[in-house]
């Protein structure tokens, strides 16, 4: 396969991978999950936090109050974490979850869809595309560019063309050369 399409398959599902990330962060765990049997946290009013919990928990003032008590508290957790990261780590959270509030209903179920499906791949491929996406991301912005518009030039068939085969695992490998 040649190196362009290696580089379009892999920006193709990293992008979209990526995409799921901000949709991992922002949903709650589901209302009966919890680690342990210790009770639920008491519900904190929106009044009750502190400045700097308000001013990472800005977004959801308005809701807050009507969270469960579990969700508030994983919230809370998150927020503590969040004062820790460097600022061009936050600005990189931030923007990933702008595009996500952008995306359509229909677009972030692929992004899911997409995560899932990455996530089923066996770690030593997650691991080559990881290190391809890595290097697209290093490449200069003119260049992704490029590789962004002959990638969506690109019918269906000839992505799939451009693919590495599948490994099949209900096929024996071929005999030995000479045997």
């Amino acid at each position: 396969m040649s190196t362009l399409r290696t580089t379009l398959f892999v920006l193709f599902a990293a992008c979209t991978g990526l995409a799921a990330a901000p949709a991992c962060a922002q949903t709650p765990p589901p209302a009966h999950w919890h680690a342990d049997d210790t009770p639920p946290p008491p519900p904190r009013a929106w009044r009750s936090l502190d400045p700097a919990q308000q001013d990472v928990l800005a977004p959801l003032r308005d809701e807050w109050d009507g969270m469960p008590p579990r969700r508030q508290a994983h919230l809370l957790e998150k927020a503590q974490r969040w004062v820790t990261l460097p600022p061009p780590r936050r600005e990189e959270i931030r923007e990933r979850i702008a595009r996500w509030q952008q995306m359509t209903p229909e677009q972030r179920e692929q992004a899911r869809e997409n995560r899932r499906k990455f996530q089923r791949l066996p770690p030593a491929q997650r691991e080559r595309l990881h290190a391809a996406f890595e290097r697209f991301q290093q490449m200069p912005p003119e260049q992704r560019e490029r590789l962004i518009r002959e990638w969506r030039a690109m019918s269906i068939e000839q992505r799939l063309r451009g693919l590495p085969p599948e490994p099949d695992a209900h096929r024996p490998p071929p005999p030995p050369p000479g045997g």
